[in-house]
């Protein structure tokens, strides 16, 4: 145990520009040593350095509370980061143990979790109210550039309106540290209208370092408990949005952690990363499941359909797959470069429900197996058959697999047990079905129909 002494509350440092440790008080040293750094080398504690960046990037002071490893143990600790002309200084506060496998979660931070799942994008603050994190999809979606916001005033984003008494909820919210919500503006240079939220940061000394908000876009079309009921027949959508972004987030940190891009990191460390990325990459497309399964069952459900070429499909689809066949060591022998089969369908869902196909057909067959995908016509359907040479699957189970959240055999690794439900509903949406031959010990064959397109 590394022994914290609560006399020292706040530990001062200071990076170059290239991101090397120029100068530390001795508890930051004695935490990037530890982490394999020394002075005059890039810090070696990622999350630290990570923090630097951003603000450098931004020009402005970026407070965050983070979780870093201290030997054995994690410690909790406030990290303040303002850019100069020299580089980044540093204060380092907080410094707590955190107990093993003990994650607390706080009040602001549950509700910063509720907020998010109502939200169509997130944003951030500093505590002078200048914006430091933007959803990335955000701009595209809306109609403003999301990078060139960062580093300024969130009025110059947000044109805000009063409330009916008259008020400005964001603003009172600043002045009282609170939470607010209902704060209504307009989006700057497009016409459309959010509905603003947020939770206050409070830094380890207890002083504002900003919000962190959600915002809900406006339909001109709804307004009052119009709008209210909204929210419900969109909640799958809104969940889909809250997840897949602090995912993103988890995943590309963890990547660069185990990358070790910020400098040295202890192996056990490095693969610890490695393992969240890979399960924040499961969780992911979980997400992905879901937001199919949610649009797939809608009412209104519908394809786009369009001319396609299924072997330049399934050669596509393949070469996606590359990589993960060459590490579970198996071979796939796709469709010839000069083989085509025109047929119609939505180029998005048809390549979805190959990489499905093929995916599967990788993750049952053995090393030094093959996957094997062939194209054939059958009258006025085109097909890809997928065979691989797995464990096979009995005839009492072949209709289970096609099932929601069907599942072979549910202690077996895999995925949700959506996929195939998934992607029988999209082959039928557009004319075709996709089928299954198999028996135990002869691996399986599945094959996808489509409309063939004649001329």
């Amino acid at each position: 145990m590394n022994a914290i002494d609560p006399r020292q509350p706040m530990a001062m440092g200071r990076l170059g520009r290239d991101g090397r440790l120029l100068d530390a008080e001795s508890r930051l040293a004695d935490l990037n040593a530890r982490a394999g750094g020394k002075a005059g080398a890039p810090l070696a504690v990622p999350q630290i350095a990570s923090i630097a960046r951003l603000a450098q990037r931004l020009g402005i002071a970026v407070s965050r509370g983070i979780v870093a490893a201290d030997g054995e143990d994690d410690i909790d600790l406030w990290v303040r980061a303002e850019p100069d002309a020299d580089g980044v200084l540093l204060e380092v506060s907080g410094w707590r143990p955190r107990a093993a496998w003990h994650a607390p979660i706080e009040d602001a931070a549950r509700e910063s979790d509720f907020l998010r799942v109502e939200a169509d994008w997130v944003w951030e603050t500093d505590a002078a109210m200048r914006i430091s994190h933007l959803s990335i999809e955000a701009g595209a979606q809306h109609g403003f550039d999301a990078g060139a916001m960062l580093g300024q005033p969130i009025t110059l984003l947000f044109a805000l309106e009063a409330d009916e008494e008259g008020a400005l909820p964001i603003l009172s919210a600043a002045a009282g540290q609170t939470r607010f919500e209902g704060q209504v503006a307009e989006l700057r240079g497009t016409g459309k209208r959010v509905r603003l939220s947020a939770t206050p940061r409070i830094d380890a000394q207890g002083r504002f370092a900003g919000f962190t908000g959600a915002a809900a876009m406006i339909d001109p079309a709804e307004t009052g408990e119009a709008l209210d009921a909204g929210f419900s027949g969109t909640f799958g959508q809104r969940l889909d949005r809250a997840l897949r972004s602090p995912l993103s987030r988890i995943i590309a940190n963890a990547d660069s952690i185990s990358a070790q891009v910020d400098g040295p990191l202890r192996a056990d460390y490095a693969e610890y990363a490695n393992d969240i990325a890979s399960a924040g990459r499961h969780l992911m497309s979980l997400v992905d499941d879901l937001a199919d399964l949610s649009a797939v069952e809608r009412e209104d459900f519908a394809i786009e359909p369009e001319p396609l070429d299924l072997a330049d499909l399934a050669r596509r689809a393949a070469g996606l797959l590359a990589v993960r066949a060459s590490e579970a060591e198996v071979r796939i022998d796709k469709p010839k470069t000069e083989e085509t089969l025109p047929v119609t369908g939505e180029f998005r869902r048809v390549l979805q429900i190959l990489v499905n196909l093929i995916g599967n057909a990788l993750r049952y067959s053995p090393p030094g197996g093959m996957v094997w995908v062939r194209l054939e016509r059958e009258g006025a359907l085109g097909c890809v058959i997928v065979a691989d040479q797995g464990k096979g699957i009995a005839s009492e189970d072949q209709v289970r697999i096609f099932e929601k959240f069907g599942r072979v055999d549910p202690t077996e690794p895999g995925g949700s047990g959506l996929g195939l439900y998934i992607a029988r509903r999209l082959a039928r949406a557009m004319g075709g079905d996709i089928t299954v031959d198999s028996a135990p010990g002869q691996g399986a064959r599945f094959v996808l129909t489509l409309p063939v397109r004649e001329g």
